[in-house]
């Protein structure tokens, strides 16, 4: 099958790859002149595991193909992928200018039957005004073409993606009941739908709102967990015992109930806010996705918080920015993990950001590694006089105030605590993960302060 995917970003790409190794042939079109010349090179502009080989075997084999030419992208698929972004506009809700541009660009050019497919997460009601704006440039040709318009969101998660595109848990696919758009759609995805089916086929509205109910119900089980780490803290429980004892209830489980720092990324933050304003524009009050926005919000600043604790000991119960600022300037702290998350470069809405900027705002320096998104704190935040990015956690840890973790990468999991008590000026750590064991670290001399763990407990 001929496929041409529109935006080759973190899900067009992958998409892309994946359709291409199971043998369609992919025609991937981006509006990024530099981007479609690095991947012609062979070079994937993210970190994903197993992605760039991937795209390297099929853009050898010839399966998959770059360009910035639209009109050739259009001519080429008899299925188009939509899979631009859809960034939060001032209000947070979903900005569809984009997603509107491609479908409009698509019927400017199509001269046959086509499958036009919704991969971007978008909010309620899209394939509805794709279908209008389809409508309105095809009547502006004077042109009467079919084309039929499915909702197939993405339920990638970074650092699994290739794998979850290969081998994904459901393939959820809304129509307006077309039986040549259901057939298309089966065929497109026969490959991953062998084992058991797979396949779940429902009207577009329904299919949109699934995408936004998974990520949104995803952000409700952080926050919540994070909320019981807050009360853990101050009832002098341990969150760790609390969150075994709830998650072998098997109504309950042990996915997303572990607390941190806060959930960041391209997908949690922005979906939750889409959901609060399309709520608010048919005038329901999402009370339960509100909350969970607030306590993410506060859950970012809890190591500042434990920092500002530990540093500033004689204001504990009324730490202004003043006294925060004299207590911390000049002070330095080697910072672990940068991405929001493991197996990621990606930064967006990660809590390590939070930090740095408040710690350099108190005068404070980081030294920070992280195994992948280096570069991309470099492209963020640019040279600083405050921020050292070196090569090993180790390194990091030089003469170094105290350590402070924010991603849970595999290689922080059991470190050499001699090393970094050695290395580190005073033996503290601030831990955003809960990675260790409380009782093992005091017994080896640290002070250590996690989520609802060790010192933070009041």
């Amino acid at each position: 099958m001929k496929v041409t995917v529109f935006g080759i970003g973190y899900v067009g790409l992958v998409q892309a790859a994946v359709l291409a190794d199971v043998g369609h042939e992919v025609f991937c079109v981006d509006i990024d002149q530099h981007k479609i010349d690095q991947l012609k090179k062979g070079h994937v502009p993210i970190y994903e595991p197993g992605l760039e080989s991937l795209v390297n075997h099929n853009f050898a084999a010839g399966r998959i193909h770059f360009t910035t030419d639209a009109k050739a992208g259009v001519e080429f698929g008899d299925v188009h992928i939509i899979a631009v972004g859809t960034p939060p506009d001032e209000d947070g809700s979903a900005d569809l200018k984009y997603v509107l541009a491609v479908a409009q660009t698509i019927a400017s050019h199509i001269q046959q039957e086509v499958i036009v497919i919704d991969k971007s997460t978008v909010p309620v009601g899209t394939a509805d005004k794709v279908v209008a704006a389809m409508k309105q440039t095809l009547a502006s040709r004077d042109c009467d073409v079919d084309f039929h318009v499915v909702s197939n969101p993405e339920f990638l998660k970074e650092g699994s993606a290739v794998s979850d595109c290969l081998k994904p848990d459901r393939i959820v696919i809304g129509t307006d009941g077309n039986e040549h758009a259901k057939n298309v759609m089966k065929e497109l995805y026969e490959p991953f739908n062998r084992n058991h089916g797979r396949l779940i086929f429902m009207d577009t509205r329904s299919a949109e709102l699934t995408k936004y109910a998974a990520n949104c119900m995803l952000a409700t089980k952080i926050s919540f967990m994070n909320e019981m780490a807050n009360l853990a803290e101050k009832l002098g429980a341990d969150i760790e015992k609390v969150r075994q004892g709830i998650g072998s209830d098997e109504r309950i489980g042990y996915h997303f109930i572990y607390p941190g720092c806060g959930y960041g990324g391209s997908c949690f933050p922005k979906d939750v806010q889409a959901l609060i304003r399309t709520s608010e524009q048919i005038g329901y009050d999402s009370k339960i996705l509100k909350a969970v926005e607030a306590v993410n919000i506060q859950q970012k600043q809890k190591l500042f918080e434990y920092i500002q604790r530990h540093f500033c000991s004689d204001t504990v119960n009324n730490t202004s920015p003043e006294n925060s600022a004299e207590s911390l300037r000049g002070k330095t702290f080697a910072l672990w993990g940068l991405s929001f998350k493991p197996k990621t470069d990606d930064m967006r809405e990660a809590s390590s950001r939070e930090l740095m900027q408040a710690l350099w705002a108190c005068g404070a320096k980081v030294q920070a590694y992280d195994p992948e998104a280096m570069e991309e704190c470099q492209r963020i935040f640019g040279s600083r006089d405050d921020l050292q990015l070196v090569g090993t956690k180790e390194a990091a840890l030089k003469s170094a105030d105290a350590l402070v973790i924010c991603t849970e990468w595999q290689n922080f999991k059991a470190p050499d605590f001699d090393v970094i008590n050695a290395a580190l000026s005073q033996p503290v750590i601030f831990d955003g993960r809960n990675l260790y064991n409380p009782e093992r670290l005091q017994e080896k001399g640290f002070i250590y302060y996690a989520i609802g763990r060790g010192q933070s407990i009041k």
